[in-house]
């Protein structure tokens, strides 16, 4: 494939010297000095910084040139299995029931409600409406009232996370006077319809400011009500199942705080449930009348409960000391989440790397199971607005089988199928095979990998393999379906998830051996699953590419440094590659709270130093790297566009190796890439011929 010249970035040393060693930045200066203003409007970026962003756009559009074709094919077959027109199952709440919808063709969801149990629709929000002649458009959230006279919902117009919040009256179907601007999108509205609770971020991006606001009164005159102070801590939004309570809940990575608020009080101050310990997290659902009291229900990792447990405590004097154990801690069975009802607690739990939910009667604690034969699955609890209720609603999927809502009685255990996922062009699952297997890492370790193929692929070393990884923050990537995954299985690729250390696959430990100075784990329990898939015959170490986003694409950038031999090209989307410096710059949005998770390199000179020894773009070496291909957003507040920008730079300037380095920055949006559901398509449909055409399945190859 012959390839124009790709850019080259000039060279600007800056040195700076932190512990005893000097730090060399070639291309700092592609950080704007006025990236907070970029962020809101991408319009004031640095002309130069400007001119070299579109220049390696301009070089990832001609390599991409010859694959146009294929990812138009791509496009279209992923396309021709979403259904276009595709609805949510209503969701009931008293007189009516609400839901959300596409239309054919529409980019954006619609807000929809209908009269319960049968009625008309109104559609309440129309996406496509609101994004008409926006370059970018992106949905918050929307809350309705309880006496369904109101509808509050924010929107993004920049990428850079920043929502403005309206307040639709339903009646007329128009927005009130009321605009609240530079909001993180989250919404809690009081019982009385009229009390508005949102938050903003401070100069530092960082959502730390929760206001009430009298719906109908000038914004300017809204009440802080709680501002967190500690710079590591975020803060956010929530509500318990019985509706009594609105949680304000700040943390980091490792610690907890939430406070109550009454929602049937709309003056109602703040009220804490139990002050802040660090290690310690907690979460609140509430009870009116358990054991005969109002009570809290707490799902916490206190005294040791690495799994984490379940405890109660009176709602007057929530404090620590008057925990009771409710579900006691079991080692190697992690409690993700609960829900409290009337007479039922749904919990949902993994063990052994797989979910099940399980139901407890409250009168009695008898508990049963739901879970699932296939090897490999997701699963996820939708409680919907109802307190005094049996039903609960649960969604399941596998790698092989569409997404399901199921609706399931939690007192007689009859269940119900609400809505199976569409495939409009045919999917046949058992056309395919989804497994686990288990990698052995260096340590000992097991990791779980999920995988997908058609039938009859061959599995003697010839296919080829996208592997995807994240491994932080506890996240585990689930095992559930994709359309768009297809595409590349149809051709021919396994597909395959490494459940690698930093998730919580296995339980929280999993996740403690997987950050701060544990960190390289991670790195190497990607490199050991890549190796095991090669030993097993599954695909060949020039047949697998890498892929990960955010803190998946940290990962790539170190598995580039530490193995480029054993990957034919690796896919980062807005990867955290720059950690070191990013870790060192405490007046960035989320620097103070991450220290947490990798360590603050400021203060400790042994989290530094471990950094340094992994940080993507500081050990770029001399060696022949696979393709690569980067994906960045101008306002990404979470990963700067910087990031890979300077990384990609630095692979040209000390790599080896002929392969293309691509780097494809999104100018009008931000994290999460393009936001219209089509648009989105667009970028994976890249994604996709990128990877087929690193391992000859495309021509030219990269």
């Amino acid at each position: 494939m012959t390839r124009p010249e790709p850019p080259s970035a000039p060279r600007r040393p800056e040195t700076r010297t932190v512990h005893g060693v000097a730090l060399t930045s070639d291309y700092a200066w592609l950080k704007a000095a006025n990236w907070r203003e970029v962020m809101r409007d991408p319009a004031v970026l640095d002309a130069d910084i400007r001119a070299y962003l579109e220049a390696e756009n301009a070089y990832a559009s001609a390599a991409f040139a010859p694959h146009a074709p294929l990812a138009a094919t791509l496009v279209a077959e992923m396309r021709g299995r979403m259904k276009e027109d595709d609805a949510g199952v209503p969701v009931p709440d008293g007189p009516f029931a609400y839901y959300s919808r596409h239309r054919e063709g529409g980019q954006h969801p619609l807000s929809c409600r209908i009269a319960w149990p049968q009625g008309e629709e109104t559609i309440l929000l129309d996406g496509d409406a609101e994004a008409a002649g926006k370059a970018y458009f992106h949905f918050g959230s929307w809350r309705h009232s309880r006496d369904h006279a109101r509808l509050a919902w924010s929107a993004d117009l920049s990428g850079a996370e920043l929502y403005t919040l309206r307040i639709r009256d339903l009646a007329t179907g128009l927005d009130q006077e009321d605009r609240i601007e530079g909001t993180t999108g989250d919404l809690l509205l009081g019982n009385d319809g009229a009390t508005l609770y949102y938050i903003r971020r401070d100069a530092e991006h960082r959502p730390s400011q929760v206001y009430r606001h009298r719906i109908g009164a000038a914004p300017e005159t809204d009440e802080l009500i709680y501002e967190e102070a500690d710079k590591g801590f975020f803060v956010s939004l929530g509500e318990t199942q019985s509706r009594a309570f609105g949680l304000i809940a700040c943390g980091d990575h490792q610690t907890s705080e939430v406070h109550l608020l009454d929602l049937s009080d709309p003056d109602a101050r703040p009220r804490l449930v139990a002050a802040r310990q660090t290690g310690r997290r907690y979460d609140v659902e509430h009870h009116p009348h358990l054991d005969g009291e109002s009570r809290l229900v707490l799902l916490t990792n206190a005294e040791g409960a690495e799994d984490f447990k379940i405890v109660t405590a009176p709602a007057a004097t929530p404090d620590a000391a008057h925990w009771r154990d409710l579900i006691p801690h079991a080692p190697g069975r992690m409690i993700l989440s609960h829900t409290v009802f009337a007479g039922q607690m749904a919990r949902l739990e993994r063990e052994a790397g797989l979910p099940r939910i399980v139901i407890r009667a409250l009168a009695d604690g008898a508990e049963h199971a739901i879970a699932f034969d296939e090897e490999a699955y997701a699963l996820g609890v939708s409680p919907g607005f109802d307190f005094d209720t049996t039903e609960v609603r649960f969604t399941y999927a596998s790698m092989t089988t569409p997404a399901e809502v199921w609706s399931y009685d939690m007192a007689s255990r009859a269940r119900d199928l609400l809505k199976r996922q569409e495939v409009p062009s045919g999917h046949d699952p058992a056309a395919y095979v989804t497994r686990r297997i288990f990698a052995p890492a260096a340590d000992g370790e097991l990791v779980p990998i999920s995988l997908l193929y058609r039938q009859g692929t061959a599995l003697d070393g010839s296919a080829p393999l996208l592997l995807y990884g994240y491994g932080a923050y506890g996240i585990t990537i689930p095992a559930g379906f994709s359309t768009s995954r297809l595409s590349l299985v149809d051709r021919g690729f396994i597909y395959a998830i490494a459940h690698v250390r930093g998730g919580t696959d296995k339980g929280w430990r999993w996740y403690l051996d997987g950050k701060l100075a544990k960190k390289t784990n991670t790195f190497a329990d990607f490199i050991a699953a890549a190796e095991h898939l090669v030993a097993q015959g599954f695909t060949a170490a020039d047949r697998i590419v890498a892929h990960g986003g955010s803190a998946g694409g940290m990962l790539m950038g170190a598995i580039a440094n530490l193995r480029p031999d054993l990957f034919a090209g690796i896919v980062g989307e807005v990867p955290f590659v720059d950690v070191l410096a990013t870790m060192l710059d405490d007046s960035l949005p989320l620097t103070p709270p991450e220290w947490p998770e990798w360590g603050n390199p400021i203060a400790d000179e042994a989290a530094f130093r471990h950094i340094l020894s992994y940080s993507p773009v500081d050990n770029v070496r001399a060696a022949a790297y696979p393709a690569i291909f980067a994906l960045a957003g101008l306002t990404d507040p979470r990963v700067t566009y910087w990031e890979p920008a300077k990384w990609v730079a630095t692979l040209r300037a000390r790599g080896t190796g002929d392969r293309p380095i691509l780097l494809r920055t999104n100018m009008e949006a931000g994290h999460g890439g393009a936001a219209g559901r089509f648009d989105r398509l667009e970028e994976v449909a890249l994604i996709y011929a990128f990877a087929l055409a690193c391992v000859g399945r495309a021509e030219p190859a990269m």
